[in-house]
């Protein structure tokens, strides 16, 4: 068998070291080289810049030696940090040893922080493969969190599309019984006023559904902005609101909520050069006045206290069983 001579160890191997008996490095592959430098250099003694960390106590030339033919799990300082290198030995009947590395693939993705191509690895090593393997695994993972991302947010988007009235943007039937069950849960003290919009046909019958819907819009945006930020507004039917105040059961204060909404209301509405007339009427439930509050129960009474208004003339407020 011919002698290999350091171009041939060079193409073939192109992370050895070349040691002699006492462990200092005769040669070493050009990739090596690249990687760690001054450590890798000829004449440097091998444990002066790479440390055994498997098998473990090989801390001479002897003891190295010794592993020859057996897995070596080798580190060395690249760049401010240590690179783990994974080979094996042979050894001659002289006592030199040829010692062969490969990037562990802990240190892959980087190529252990060293400037290394393609070129630097022979076409036999697996290393240009692996790191194929890599960036084909991170482009999956990114694609992967990006579908992810995607159907958490479509499935955000549809649970509040289905708790959201699409005309007016406010929460709808089904959200405002989500939001009352939690605070009977809680057990806190609530008012629930009932709107119905006085008029309303009117705006419809005289200048079409589009004023009709932007009498709707406005009439949520008013609303919106007489409530606080704890309270719930819910668009319940065509011209139908609820208003849920948890913690707020004061007759006074709900009766000056009452008159804004009614003033509010009755602000036209500019719609196509016209101005559209509305007005509301209200009625009002207190959880206190129930032993055990019920839902149901409660909108059913305040939408009768709502119909007492109505019979009343229009453009007021009723509590149900006559509080206040």
């Amino acid at each position: 068998m011919p002698a290999l001579g350091p171009g041939a160890l060079d193409a073939l191997m192109p992370m050895h070291l070349a040691l002699d008996a006492h462990g200092a490095i005769m040669a070493s592959g050009r990739a090596l080289r690249r990687l760690a430098g001054e450590a890798a250099a000829p004449g440097c003694d091998v444990f002066d810049g790479f440390r055994v960390v498997r098998p473990e106590g090989v801390e001479d030339a002897g003891a190295l030696l010794a592993h020859a033919g057996r897995p070596l799990v080798m580190r060395t300082i690249v760049a401010g940090r240590e690179v783990t290198l994974r080979g094996h030995l042979v050894a001659d009947a002289a006592g030199r040893g040829l010692l062969n590395l490969a990037l562990a693939v802990s240190d892959l993705p980087d190529l252990g922080g060293a400037d290394l191509t393609a070129q630097d690895f022979a076409p036999t090593d697996p290393t240009v493969d692996m790191l194929y393997l890599l960036e084909a695994k991170e482009l999956a993972f990114a694609e992967t969190r990006r579908l992810i991302g995607r159907l958490q947010g479509a499935k955000s988007r549809a649970e509040a599309e289905a708790l959201t009235d699409a005309l007016t943007g406010l929460a709808n039937r089904r959200a405002l019984e989500m939001r009352l069950a939690g605070v009977v849960r809680e057990g806190r003290a609530f008012a629930l006023c009932h709107v119905d919009l006085d008029y309303f046909k009117a705006v419809n019958d005289t200048l079409g559904h589009a004023a009709g819907d932007a009498v709707l819009r406005a009439a949520a945006r008013r609303l919106g902005e007489i409530v606080r930020t704890s309270d719930t507004v819910a668009r319940t039917g065509g011209d139908e609101f609820v208003l849920l105040f948890p913690g707020l059961v004061e007759i006074a204060r709900l009766r000056e909520i009452a008159g804004r909404v009614v003033a509010e209301l009755e602000r036209p509405v500019a719609f196509g050069g016209r101005e559209c007339r509305i007005s509301a009427s209200i009625g009002i439930s207190l959880s206190t006045a129930y032993e055990r509050p019920d839902p149901d129960r409660m909108i059913a009474d305040a939408d009768a206290a709502l119909y007492a208004s109505k019979v009343a003339g229009r453009a007021r407020h009723t509590f149900h069983g006559g509080a206040g």
